[in-house]
């Protein structure tokens, strides 16, 4: 029976994708450049990969930040400090929310059934504005964003320290729930608890990556947790 159920938020419960082009073209355009779709596809690429590399140990949060932009900005030819779009990106990013399908319900559903927190791979201070604006931090027992807890998803330690914080924790009564493969359906692999991919783009997983649940609809979440 799952009592603790641990829940990421990009592109899980908020549309992340959405909000990093609109924070994006914001930025560019506060930078004095048209944000042509060109340079918004290509950010999302490079930052991507970015935050990859971070999970695998390679590269520092800073790093992440900042040589998004020098990638970025060297590619497209623009005339801007990388340090300077990372602030107003991010003061950017933080404001507002665009929920994914389903997933303000699904919150309220899970949230009244287990004990409910987020486990998110992120800058605080962006993903605390956004929770804010979404309104739903008080449907959580407790939110943990990796810059505060001083690890990231995959790691052992980020788990570790998340269930220093909650304090006995029963693994075999937890799971978590989330979009990634490689932060959080392989970090639920490595904490020992269950995992539920939200496989909304219907991707095919690698050989080395096998969650014991794959869902493609929000909606379908509470049924499978009753059933484990």
């Amino acid at each position: 029976m799952i009592k603790n159920v641990f829940i990421d938020l990009d592109n899980t419960i908020l549309d992340f994708n959405k909000a990093e082009r609109n924070a994006l073209a914001k930025t560019l355009s506060a930078l004095g450049y048209e944000p042509k779709n060109e340079i918004l596809d290509r950010y999302h690429d490079v930052n991507l990969s970015q935050w990859k590399r971070l999970e695998r140990g390679e590269i520092t949060r800073r790093d992440v930040k900042l040589n998004r932009y020098r990638i970025l900005f060297d590619e497209f030819g623009i005339d801007a400090k990388p340090e300077d779009a990372t602030a107003t990106y991010e003061d950017f990013l933080s404001q507002g929310h665009f929920f994914l399908d389903g997933a303000e319900e699904l919150l309220k559903t899970l949230s009244q059934r287990y004990r409910l927190y987020l486990v998110s791979n992120g800058t605080f201070r962006v993903q605390e504005g956004r929770l804010q604006s979404a309104g739903i931090t008080p449907l959580f027992d407790g939110v943990y964003v990796s810059e505060k807890v001083g690890a990231e998803k995959p790691s052992t330690q980020f788990f570790n320290n998340v269930f220093a914080d909650i304090g006995d924790v029963d693994k075999a009564a937890s799971v978590i729930i989330g979009d990634s493969l490689t932060s959080d359906m392989r970090g639920g692999i490595n904490a020992g608890i269950k995992t539920v991919w939200f496989n909304r783009l219907g991707e095919e997983p690698p050989a080395d990556i096998k969650p014991d649940y794959e869902v493609k609809s929000l909606s379908e979440i509470p049924e499978i947790l009753e059933k484990i």
